[in-house]
């Protein structure tokens, strides 16, 4: 594992991708894995089972990590 430059609070810029050419704010790093969340970036969607008859199933949005190496550090 290569050593991390990037800190939270830094923003950076997605240079591979779907999320291409985007710009966001890191929120939370993973060290183990290299990877990190980046702000309103790499959205998936999730469908969730309703667990009994009374709850309602739902579809939720929610930010997949992106490894380090597709970001670029713009400023910190």
């Amino acid at each position: 594992m290569a050593k991390n430059k990037l800190r939270i609070g830094d923003t950076v810029k997605v240079i591979s991708g779907f999320d291409k050419n985007q710009t966001g704010e890191i929120t939370k790093i993973y060290k183990k894995t290299d990877k990190i969340i980046v702000q309103s970036v790499n959205y998936k969607i999730k469908h969730i089972k309703p667990n009994t008859e009374k709850e309602v199933g739902e579809i939720k949005r929610i930010q997949a990590p992106i490894h380090r190496s597709n970001v670029k550090l713009l400023n910190k």
